[in-house]
């Protein structure tokens, strides 16, 4: 149960500006879960949910994940550092880094684990992203841009 209620949080909070607690509950409830502010606030801690800028002064929960569970700071320091511009060509991402860290950066960019990209091929100051469609590179572009708020 605990596991599906999980699975659902990640889904709400990806398709959603999802800014409290309550608005969460309110939505697994919507979808049948029967949850105690005490328990989303105990998945939030047990996904390691952040919350980052919108850019209207408003929030969202977001999941930014590794390999091993969310992605790390040094993650978000390396794209806050090294990206100094994106591009869109259609439905590819063309990200722009300081001489030597597309490698770095690329590597903190699959550490998001973005679901619109297929693929992504790092050179010595730039980054190619194939992602699924148009609309979908706009939606990278925005979600890469919250993290470098952080």
């Amino acid at each position: 149960m605990k596991k599906n209620r999980h699975a659902k949080v990640v889904e709400l909070i990806e398709n959603y500006d999802i800014e409290t607690q309550e608005e969460l509950a309110e939505r697994l409830r919507r979808d049948g879960y029967e949850v105690t502010q005490a328990t989303v606030s105990r998945d939030i801690r047990e996904l390691k949910l952040s919350k980052v800028p919108l850019g209207d002064g408003r929030q969202k929960y977001v999941l930014l994940r590794e390999a091993h569970g969310e992605m790390s700071d040094k993650y978000v320091r390396v794209l806050q550092e090294g990206l100094n511009s994106m591009g869109m060509a259609q439905s590819l991402l063309v990200v722009k880094t300081v001489p030597g860290m597309a490698m770095a950066v690329a590597a903190a960019l699959d550490a998001m684990h973005l679901k619109e990209i297929v693929g992504t091929i790092a050179g010595d100051d730039t980054i190619m992203l194939a992602i699924r469609s148009m609309e979908d590179a706009e939606t990278v572009r925005e979600k890469i841009n919250r993290v470098l708020k952080k």
